[in-house]
């Protein structure tokens, strides 16, 4: 019984509590073109990843969306430190913030794509969807931080760059992570979205908008499978290389 109860084993059961369901399904529909059987979609996935053409798009479709996320985490957490410092300035970027994140985002690429040449859509709207929740969770942070520690960093006359890294740093980051837990899927998924509406020369999106338009399901199963695995990994990665950074401060 205790190993059903661990996490590792709950979520095994649940993948394949979906899985089994999903085959009943593919079974009752009988028809791939509907609903492929998932160990189609998994055989297809992989005879993809044999081709050099998969790897390059993957290569490109990641390039263009980590872009977007990298330039908003920065972005976010430079925002969030004028914001918390001049109250004018968060007065004036709050409404504007706001709005970025009550926006659809077929809005935000049907209006980018007016500015922009396509390849750089995806680039700007993972961007978009990523800075809010950097900015609020980082400012949020900022703020939470302990009154008692900044006035003992007074008296002790701690250097601007001790008082960060000392103080404002392990306050801030259980925010920072948790703001990149939440949004970095978003934002990778968004640059998906993007993607497909937009169809850059070559992308994960215009491999999802061809499969539709040719009724290729098992492909766009497929490539809709390597979208997830995609996000579960970057996100894993980004926020185990930020848990060694904490550690390392």
């Amino acid at each position: 019984m205790k190993l059903i109860r661990s996490k590792p084993v709950k979520t095994l059961l649940a993948v394949l509590f979906w899985l089994a369901l999903w085959q009943l399904l593919s079974a009752a529909v009988g028809s791939a073109l509907l609903l492929p059987a998932p160990l189609a979609v998994v055989q297809r996935l992989f005879e993809l990843m044999g081709t050099a053409e998969f790897w390059y798009t993957v290569l490109l479709s990641l390039l263009r969306i980590s872009a977007g996320i990298v330039s908003a985490l920065v972005l976010g957490v430079i925002t969030a430190v004028l914001t918390s410092r001049f109250a004018l300035l968060d007065a004036l970027l709050s409404p504007v913030i706001s709005v970025i994140k009550t926006t659809p985002v077929a809005s935000f690429v049907i209006l980018v794509l007016i500015w922009l040449r396509r390849d750089y859509v995806p680039v700007l709207i993972s961007a978009l969807m990523v800075f809010p929740v950097v900015w609020s969770n980082v400012s949020a942070g900022i703020k939470n931080t302990e009154r008692s520690f900044l006035e003992l960093a007074r008296v002790y006359d701690f250097s601007f760059i001790k008082t960060v890294r000392s103080i404002y740093f392990p306050s801030v980051l259980p925010y920072f992570r948790s703001a990149c837990s939440s949004a970095l899927g978003f934002g990778w998924k968004a640059g998906i979205a993007a993607e497909v509406l937009t169809v850059p020369g070559v992308s994960i999106g215009r491999m999802i908008y061809e499969s539709k338009l040719y009724l290729q399901t098992t492909d766009l199963f497929a490539w809709t499978l390597c979208v997830i695995l995609l996000s579960f990994l970057l996100e894993k990665l980004v926020l185990r290389l930020i848990s060694g950074g904490g550690k390392n401060a």
